[in-house]
């Protein structure tokens, strides 16, 4: 370690240890939503990882196992303790003040757990995938095939590329886009020169395009379904269409926008592109096992769960018996994976776990007073608020602790969110920002796969993230002022006041776990293996002669 690193280091843990000492109920976090010693030590190991993560004084994927190991010794079930002759002389797993067990530790299993996600089976699939085409020069194929449309200026394949991962991600999982493009992407980004920085533009092309490209329709990204749902509860159903005719404008948009910041931060120094392959695919019986599986493969990943019954975490495992029980891949194959990028994703997994498990994404959240903001304010904040957090956690378990809450106040505020698209246009902006987050390898796991191929870094990606962020951010409030003044939200009115039912524990969701049916009406599927707090629905109380709009309440 240089001298560099070190200081950064050194800066860190300081920070992050002074998080343990924070007056905090001088900041608000009273009453319903103090916080205890375990949430304390969530937030120091919050601070720490996200600084470690943007200074990279370590390796970002050690970062992600010292939060795992943080996790399990100072906030799980098995926290760290010392005992003498039947005697506890310390420990985190008890409260001194009291002498009990704190009622909000996570799981240690849990924790171990996020290991052996089903969001790291879909990446080790897309590894298998990526490995088997390459192995046997299907990626070159497709890639001329897919390509071949935008010509041989950079440029515009840059722009193609995008366009197609945007155009897939609207009806498959985000992920399951970003694994098969990235598969496709290796013989382009060979054309490069390795002092070419066109390259971070393609690798980093993905992510942001498979991210953008879910905001397009209600079934491309679980927040547009946790929207849905919230809005159906109040029978303000947003119909297919009506999502599409808004969404899909806005994609675009967002695309071309993010086409032309990539092209003026990572320029393309080569002029021409052209992949000189062979125009036939290869016939022997290995490659005609990976085509197949390939095609399956994707092709169960578009059906998706409604219609074949099982979701793409479990598709992509397909590929991975086929190929190994096949050989088409091999151990010294195995050997060669990306093992790096899903340690990472697991310590960013188990971060998300804690916070929500230990309660204190939900205190944080619910001691903010959202029903006391100006109606603009309210839209600006909780998207600015739903943004920050989607870097950190799943942007799932983000817009499922923020849109009941939000569905609450925005109904309540009344006719003074009408300007702005009522609480329709609040509840698809939350929506929204929950899918920008895309600032570091960890805020979304196609931005952990672009960073696997080494050509991106942490700055640069957070750097490229925070502007497309901002920008959508900004996009969505002209488009949701549009189309009020357009009249395309009808405002909701709540007659009497409205609250958040209370919550019970559910199954943590992951991509995939939401479902949407013919109808347009969404619903979450409980995914297993761990519990968390996860927000209820909203309801209207009878109305009232006096009724006055109640506080939003947080899930508990």
């Amino acid at each position: 370690m240089n001298k560099a690193k070190f200081v950064k280091a050194v800066i860190a843990i300081a920070l992050a240890v002074g998080c343990l000492f924070l007056p905090y109920e001088s900041l608000g976090l009273v009453g319903a939503h103090a916080v205890n010693a375990v949430e304390i030590r969530v937030i120091a190991i919050f601070v720490l990882a996200a600084l470690f993560w943007i200074l990279e004084p370590f390796p970002i994927w050690t970062t992600s196992m010292l939060v795992i190991v943080l996790m399990l010794l100072t906030v799980s079930d098995k926290a760290l303790m010392f005992s003498a002759g039947g005697d506890t002389l310390f420990s985190f797993q008890t409260d001194p003040a009291t002498g009990e067990k704190f009622a909000n530790l996570v799981n240690y299993k849990g924790i171990m757990a996020t290991f052996a996600d089903p969001i790291i089976m879909l990446f080790l699939g897309g590894f298998f995938l990526a490995a088997a085409a390459t192995k046997y020069k299907l990626d070159m194929n497709l890639a001329r095939f897919l390509l071949k449309p935008f010509g041989t200026n950079p440029k515009f394949v840059l722009l193609g590329l995008m366009a197609i991962t945007a155009l897939f991600s609207m009806f498959m999982s985000n992920t399951a886009t970003a694994a098969m493009m990235l598969a496709i992407l290796a013989p382009v980004l060979s054309l490069f020169d390795e002092d070419d920085k066109g390259r971070a533009a393609f690798a980093l092309a993905i992510p942001i395009a498979a991210n953008v490209g879910g905001m397009g329709t209600p079934i491309g990204t679980p927040p547009n379904a946790i929207a849905l749902k919230a809005l159906g509860d109040m029978n303000a159903t947003v119909s297919f269409g009506k999502w599409m005719a808004f969404g899909i404008p806005y994609v675009i948009i967002l695309i071309l926008a993010a086409w032309a910041l990539l092209l003026w931060m990572f320029p393309i120094s080569k002029k021409k592109m052209e992949l000189n392959v062979g125009g036939e695919f290869l016939k022997t019986p290995k490659a005609i096992i990976v085509y197949v599986t390939f095609a399956v493969t994707v092709l169960l990943w578009v059906l998706g769960k409604d219609i074949v019954g099982i979701d793409s975490n479990m598709v992509a495992m397909i590929p991975m018996a086929v190929f190994a029980l096949t050989q088409v891949i091999t151990k010294k194959d195995l050997n060669g994976m990306s093992w790096d990028v899903l340690w990472l994703v697991a310590g960013g997994f188990a971060l998300g776990l804690g916070l929500q498990k230990t309660g204190l994404a939900a205190h944080l959240i619910g001691a903010i007073p959202f029903d006391t903001w100006p109606a603009f304010g309210l839209m600006v904040g909780a998207g600015v608020i739903c943004l920050f957090m989607a870097n950190f956690m799943s942007h799932t378990a983000t817009a499922s602790l923020l849109v009941p809450i939000i569905a609450v106040v925005g109904v309540n505020v009344g006719a003074s969110m009408d300007a702005l698209g009522g609480v329709v246009a609040l509840l698809v902006s939350v929506a929204f920002a929950s899918s920008l987050g895309m600032a570091l390898p960890i805020s979304t796991p196609p931005n952990a796969l672009a960073h696997a191929t080494g050509l991106v870094d942490t700055k640069g990606m957070a750097k490229t993230g925070v502007i497309i962020g901002l920008l959508g951010m900004l996009l969505t409030y002209a488009m949701m002022i549009l189309l009020a003044y357009l009249g395309v939200f009808t405002p909701i009115r709540a007659e009497g006041s409205v609250h958040e039912v209370a919550a019970e524990k559910v199954s943590m969701l992951a991509p995939e776990n939401v479902e949407v049916e013919k109808n347009g009406e969404a619903h979450a599927v409980p995914a297993p293996p761990v519990d968390v707090f996860a927000p209820g629905s909203v309801e209207k109380d009878a109305p009232e002669q006096d009724a006055s709009a109640s506080a939003a309440v947080p899930a508990k």
